[in-house]
């Protein structure tokens, strides 16, 4: 008997679309024939492309609008398209792309919608209670790693309302042309990420004493808004007085019981919805992922931004092949040319290490059904929503103003969460299609599902399930108020399934200038 899941499927995302992606778990074999006739002629897994016309060679091969390539032989309706039957586009060119054409529908702003936050002295807001360890020096990193053990195991229960101690560790600080431009990136991203608004105001920081990144200056005398004019408190380990392992230990835990009682002084209270910075982010994507997790993100995106919060989305390389999409919806002027600085700044930036963009997706995203760059990207930049661009930010800036910003950041999942905490973000969505157990230590992180396959096999690791969408369970506009309501209760205190298993990624400090 055909069980509605074996009815063979596919997706066509536009009218003008001649391709479309099967639906069906485990794809399907030759000699399928979907609902309106359409036969397979050759095996075709989940989430991979059909032809639905014939094509002649040089033919545009169109998803989403868009041409993600050209045949590079003649293909049969009903064959199996992937890179190896596709020829890549050039990417668009910079000049002449629409500046602030596309107006923003008027949405009704929404209110009354609030969490449960810490409120910090500078006015943001924390939707955690963590200590955090600055560290100037990847030397310092193992001495951390222990105190910070020690700290968790021997204070950390005696002030409850502490929810976390975190090593801010990294591979930087020494070793590096740190007068070279772009150095100031990985210095300021570290700076910003110290002021991150979970971090409660306090600053504490471990040297080793003969780096090249000294505190002064990593924290330049008032560089730190949220300290009101004090200091971070510092410890550094070739001091002197420090004789032994153990003495540098116990410097480090005595600093920390300082700061640990100052954050136990503070206390949830009722924020707007409009506190929130959020961080949207996808690593592990398929085809799936520009259809279900990030339209549904998308959707939450134009919900955060209606309710008064920041919304910011990323990943240079993921949104280049629809950077005229981005300056279309610049607020101003000003900010498309900012978009559009990021993207030749980027590009040269490849050009140097002698690839291109096409060397950003990986064997999980082919594998997923994502055939090319262009593909991935028309993907991947619908978590931006629909709400006008506000704001750019460079890599490690920190956030001046509220709305949807495009933070330029590499696509490396790492790097690219590193960059958006430098930013401010307070809570982060991070959405799989192939599975990744991605987490961060400093902010919590909601993990969306692309696929009911990858929601059922990784259930106690995936928060929302957004392949719903795909079998006809949930509608977008679902699942994109699911996720605005679960990110509510996240920044009051909900746990996510990475905090619940303390799963998380190492900072990477994004660094341009050469190493020494």
């Amino acid at each position: 008997m055909t069980t509605p899941n074996d009815t063979p499927r596919y997706i066509r995302m536009h009218a003008n679309d001649n391709v479309a992606i099967v639906v069906n778990d485990g794809g399907l074999r030759p000699g399928a024939v979907f609902a309106d006739g359409l036969e397979l002629h050759e095996a075709v897994p989940q989430g991979h492309k059909v032809a639905l016309a014939d094509l002649a060679e040089g033919d545009p091969v169109i998803r989403y609008n868009v041409t993600i390539g050209f045949a590079a032989r003649p293909i049969k309706k009903g064959s199996w398209i992937n890179e190896a039957v596709l020829r890549m586009p050039a990417a668009l060119d910079l000049g002449g792309l629409p500046i602030a054409t596309r107006s923003a529908q008027m949405t009704e702003p929404l209110e009354g919608f609030t969490f449960e936050g810490y409120r910090n002295a500078d006015g943001s807001v924390g939707t955690r209670n963590i200590l955090a360890i600055t560290t100037t020096v990847q030397c310092v990193a193992g001495v951390v790693e222990h105190a910070v053990k020690r700290i968790k195991a021997e204070l950390l229960p005696q002030y409850p309302n502490v929810d976390d101690v975190v090593g801010l560790e990294h591979t930087y600080g020494c070793g590096v042309a740190i007068d070279a431009p772009n150095a100031d990136v990985p210095i300021r991203t570290l700076r910003n990420i110290s002021q991150n608004p979970n971090f409660g105001g306090q600053a504490m920081v471990v040297s080793l004493g003969c780096e090249k990144l000294q505190p002064a200056r990593l924290f330049p005398k008032g560089s730190i808004p949220i300290l009101s004019g004090r200091e971070p408190a510092t410890v550094c380990l070739q001091d002197a007085g420090h004789v032994g392992f153990q003495s540098m230990i116990d410097s480090i835990m005595a600093t920390a019981r300082g700061q640990l009682e100052q954050l136990n002084l503070r206390r949830r209270e009722t924020c707007p919805a409009s506190d929130l910075v959020v961080g949207v982010q996808c690593g592990g994507s398929d085809a799936f992922s520009g259809v279900t997790a990030n339209p549904a993100v998308g959707y939450a995106t134009d919900l955060l931004v209606r309710a008064g919060a920041t919304v910011m989305f990323s990943e240079v390389t993921e949104v280049r092949d629809g950077i005229d999409q981005l300056t279309a919806r610049a607020a101003d002027a000003e900010v498309a040319a900012a978009m559009i600085r990021e993207m030749a700044w980027y590009d040269s930036y490849l050009k140097r290490g002698g690839v291109d963009r096409s060397a950003n997706t990986t064997p999980g995203n082919k594998a997923g059904g994502l055939s090319n760059i262009v593909e991935k990207a028309m993907g991947s930049i619908v978590k931006s929503g629909s709400s006008p661009i506000v704001g750019v930010l460079s890599p490690g800036e920190k956030l001046t103003r509220k709305g949807l910003i495009y933070a330029a950041t590499p696509a490396s999942d790492f790097i690219c969460g590193t960059l958006q905490l430098a930013a401010g973000m307070n809570i982060h969505v991070f959405t799989t299609g192939r599975g990744t157990p991605y987490g961060l230590a400093e902010v919590p992180v909601i993990k969306v599902a692309t696929r009911d396959d990858l929601a059922r096999r990784w259930h106690d690791l995936m928060d929302v399930n957004a392949g719903r969408i795909a079998s006809g369970e949930a509608t977008i506009e679902d699942v994109g108020w699911e996720l605005f309501t679960l990110m509510l209760d996240v920044a009051s205190g909900r746990k996510t399934w990475a905090e619940h298993w303390k799963l998380h990624n190492a900072l990477t400090l994004f660094n341009p200038a050469p190493v020494t």
